[in-house]
């Protein structure tokens, strides 16, 4: 043997190694955060396919026509008319079977008379439809309208325009 300091610097060199690739390691590891790409996007286009049909329900027909479909049906307190309207235009598919669409529909307003009283909350909501109540275990997503309508609403002692939001709860089975 020659030196023994040489064997000494060699040890202390590969320690030294390993404790710097098991931190790079550590670090690595414990900063990553796994999130799959796609995780979001089926929640996103059930969204899309929701505010889609309640654009498509408040739209005019033709120029003749005064009043969209939807402003019709939500002066007319018609549930059962919003029902059938939008599942057929969410459940509609290029296939030969049909979506699994469901929805709770609730109608938001600005109660007047509450308004005028301090202590409560003057916007009010209310139910209007749905196809299957929402138990609370499905994952839905909210798709929201506004529309004007000539309505006499709680609190308000005339029939006047009103702007009242449409809000759709929507889950697939």
């Amino acid at each position: 043997m020659v030196d023994d300091r040489g064997q000494l610097y060699t040890i202390e060199g590969v320690a030294a190694g390993l404790i710097m690739l098991l931190t790079a390691y550590v670090v690595l590891n414990s900063t990553a955060v796994y999130t799959p790409g796609d995780a979001h996007i089926s929640d996103m286009q059930l969204e899309i396919l929701g505010k889609d049909a309640l654009n498509m329900m408040d739209t005019r027909p033709d120029a003749t026509v005064e009043k969209t479909p939807l402003q019709l049906i939500v002066e007319g307190d018609r549930g059962e008319d919003f029902k059938t309207m939008f599942l057929d235009l969410t459940n509609n598919r290029t296939l030969g079977n049909s979506d699994y669409i469901n929805f709770e529909a609730n109608i938001s307003y600005y109660n007047i008379a509450i308004a005028a009283l301090p202590p409560g909350d003057p916007i009010q909501s209310s139910y209007f439809t749905s196809s299957r109540k929402l138990t609370g275990g499905e994952h839905a997503v909210r798709a929201t309208k506004w529309v004007i309508v000539n309505k006499q609403l709680p609190g308000s002692a005339v029939k006047a325009d009103r702007a009242v939001l449409v809000e759709v709860l929507l889950w697939r089975d």
